[in-house]
């Protein structure tokens, strides 16, 4: 993606002032050592939330909301005990997985709230009246947007800015904003 392309959109969700910025997708892709050099202005703009924090296999709770990261599930890192071991399955919480495959694994009995996702980019290209051909996941259902789980969870897949090949087609990027109101 371009660089000003994304710096643009950096700026436009740093002008909404959100209190949290979750961020589910790839942020690089690794090309060799110039990419952390090209990547370090883009990361000057970055949003932040004014309460934001940085969750690997981790959990934090922030205005008695539970957010609950987990690393990437091809990482070789990625672990639902780890991130949910201080969790109250009680307390209203939404998780941040970036592969939705994860979210058919083992492990996810102390949550019950929302999962936020990225990954696919929507499939980044779809046919009128057909699933996106190019889809990076094994569960074939998980394109883009909201799903409701066989267990009570919620998950939304967000298209994301970026892409994997360098073409969208009927699947627009996307930053979505989410307004959380206590009940």
């Amino acid at each position: 993606v371009d660089d000003d392309y994304l710096t643009a959109v950096f700026r436009r969700v740093s002008a909404l002032q959100p209190d949290l910025v979750a961020h589910t997708g790839d942020l690089i892709t690794y090309g060799g050592p110039a990419t952390f050099a090209q990547a370090k202005p883009l990361l000057e703009n970055f949003p932040r939330g004014r309460l934001g924090t940085v969750l690997r296999n981790q959990s934090t709770t922030v205005a008695g909301l539970t957010f609950v990261g987990l690393d990437d599930l091809w990482s070789g890192r990625f672990s639902l005990s780890t991130a949910f071991a201080t969790a109250k399955p009680d307390q209203p919480s939404i998780a941040l997985c970036h592969n939705p495959d994860g979210c058919d694994l083992p492990g996810w009995e102390k949550h019950r709230g929302w999962i936020l996702a990225g990954h696919t980019h929507g499939g980044q290209c779809k046919p009128p009246f057909l699933p996106p051909p190019l889809l990076p996941v094994k569960n074939r259902r998980y394109t883009a947007g909201e799903f409701l789980l066989s267990d009570g969870r919620r998950l939304y897949i967000s298209r994301g800015v970026g892409h994997l090949l360098r073409v969208r087609f009927n699947v627009r990027p996307e930053v979505t904003v989410f307004t959380l109101r206590a009940v």
